[in-house]
């Protein structure tokens, strides 16, 4: 979806700035704001749980291994500190609106629609400031999935799900091949396939035959 928010001035976050209370959300409000995000940490992914696995994980473990996902990318072409940001807001929508799955019967346009606005309720509850803005614009740069940053950690939310569904597999004795036929050939990043290829061949070891 084009940008939301393009009108918006945009902010440089890398410059420093006077932090001065006036630049500080309500702490009250923030307070809410991480009431609110708690919910990622409880709610379990829909796809294992749609799978039976038996202790699905969280969409905040997602977020996290995605975080540090990035962190071991090294390549001077991106910008790895906005990657790490973003790796750990793509889904920050899903503590309102939940993990919605293309098997929901929800429209790529409403689902588009409910998780911006929750992004937006974010940043109004933060109070506009900086520090909100800078995540609704992660986020829609995520969404909009133009720029190297938003390509890469886009590939490592389908790279994340793979290992995850390999962990499931050996752990619940299950075969999840409609993950691995989802993504196979969709990566872009040079890292993020030689990592594919490594899981490939970890799992066709793993499991004696050709996956």
């Amino acid at each position: 979806p084009d940008s939301q928010f393009s009108d918006r001035t945009q902010p440089s976050f890398t410059e420093q700035a006077t932090y001065t209370v006036s630049t500080m959300s309500n702490p009250a409000n923030v307070i809410k704001f991480l009431h609110i995000i708690e919910n990622l940490k409880r709610t379990k992914r829909t796809g294992w749980v749609d799978n039976g696995i038996r202790q699905p994980e969280s969409i905040g473990d997602h977020m996290h291994r995605m975080g540090v996902m990035a962190m071991l990318i090294n390549d001077p072409a991106l910008d790895r500190e906005k990657c790490i940001k973003m790796a750990i807001v793509h889904d920050l929508a899903e503590a309102v609106v939940g993990d919605i799955t293309p098997h929901a019967g929800v429209s790529k346009e409403e689902k588009f629609r409910q998780e911006r606005d929750a992004i937006q309720g974010y940043q109004t509850l933060l109070d506009d400031q900086i520090v909100a803005q800078e995540i609704t614009q992660l986020w829609q740069e995520y969404e909009d999935a133009v720029t190297p940053e938003a390509l890469l950690v886009k590939d490592l939310d389908k790279f994340e799900m793979i290992v995850q569904a390999m962990e499931y597999e050996k752990s619940d004795n299950k075969k999840l091949q409609s993950f691995f036929n989802s993504t196979k050939g969709k990566f872009t990043h040079p890292t993020v396939k030689a990592w594919a290829e490594a899981l490939y061949a970890e799992r066709k070891q793993h499991f004696g035959e050709e996956e």
